[in-house]
């Protein structure tokens, strides 16, 4: 246990039961402990493998390349289509963790293995996200912005591209793209 990461579990209010019953198990499985993204993150050899987060409705265990597990059981969720690497497990009660703790570890140890043989996830790539139309029709009317989108990293341009195509209205999509259209031409991502 690391003490660093012991805040979390005792803020805890609605899930305390459960997120203790899953540090638990998943130290069980010799597993370096630490905070990353304000969560209780679980390593090894310096590679992350899996996450414990706590949400309004339920409590996870997050995968990193939990779409490559076998996932046998058939528990593993994908959280949104956007999502590529990582699966969820979710818990909303302390029976429903100790009902599946065998095949949890089982899953855990398949994710070491993952990154013992240095498995990636086939991202999808940039080119493969829809351009909307009205970003797309921008894109070719100013040169400097075409220009500065594409000198973007690629997952600065996938987070302009999702979070545009979200919009269910154009008229949504263009203000989106117009409130954003500074940032992009300073060289900045949706979250900069």
């Amino acid at each position: 246990m690391n003490p660093k990461v012991d805040f979390y579990f005792n803020k805890a209010k609605k899930w305390h039961d459960e997120l203790k019953q899953m540090r638990t198990l998943v130290l069980d499985c010799h597993l370096v402990e630490e905070l990353k993204w304000g969560c209780p993150c679980y390593t090894f050899e310096k590679s992350n493998i899996v996450l414990i987060h706590a949400f309004k409705d339920y409590c996870a265990f997050l995968f990193f390349k939990g779409a490559l597990l076998k996932d046998p059981k058939k528990i593993l969720i994908q959280q949104t289509e956007n999502v590529q690497a990582a699966r969820q497990v979710r818990f909303t009660n302390t029976k429903e963790i100790t009902k599946i703790e065998k095949t949890l570890k089982a899953y855990i140890f398949e994710a070491v293995e993952i990154e013992e043989k240095g498995l990636k996830v086939p991202m999808k790539k940039t080119k493969e996200y829809a351009i909307p139309e009205e970003f797309q029709n921008k894109l070719n009317k100013s040169a400097a912005l075409k220009k500065a989108f594409y000198a973007l990293t690629p997952g600065r341009q996938r987070g302009y591209l999702l979070y545009f195509s979200s919009a269910k209205q154009a008229k949504t999509r263009n203000e989106r793209i117009e409130k954003y259209t500074k940032q992009i031409l300073s060289g900045k991502g949706l979250d900069d």
